[in-house]
């Protein structure tokens, strides 16, 4: 997809690309700004590629006036994400409880993940499945 952003864009030239840019940045804003752990190198390389190549195509102001409000509107997105969340908390007690549970047994079954990996002869004792009691609010 990538690739393809690059391609339209070249093909497309400097005067008909403007309208667009915002649309062809978002993706590789995400990618560029992207925390996941399995990351591909690959495509993040790619992504500034084409970044440098819009940037050289349309011209550095109006390529950082674009930027720029990709990035503004992405941290709304996740300044709105995180404000729905704090309100889901106070609305809604027993699923941001069963969240918090759920986020607490990752954590715990993500640090055992850790431990054997780090020392191979150790193994963690994994939690008895209990189904629907797992889920339930601790008293």
């Amino acid at each position: 997809v990538f690739k393809f952003l690059g391609a339209i864009s070249v093909d497309l030239g400097k005067d008909r690309i403007k309208p667009f840019l915002p649309t062809i940045l978002t993706p590789l804003y995400r990618e560029l700004n992207s925390t996941y752990a399995e990351q591909d190198p690959t495509l993040k390389n790619l992504s500034q590629e084409i970044i440098e190549l819009l940037k050289k195509l349309v011209g550095l102001e109006a390529f950082s006036v674009a930027f720029s409000s990709v990035q503004k509107q992405a941290n709304q997105k996740r300044a709105v994400r995180k404000k729905q969340r704090a309100l889901q908390a106070v609305a809604n007690p027993d699923i941001a409880a069963r969240r918090k549970l759920k986020r607490h047994k990752n954590k715990a079954e993500t640090k055992k993940r850790k431990i054997e990996f780090l020392r191979p002869s150790y193994k963690a004792k994994k939690a008895r499945s209990h189904g629907l009691k797992d889920l339930a609010m601790v008293e």
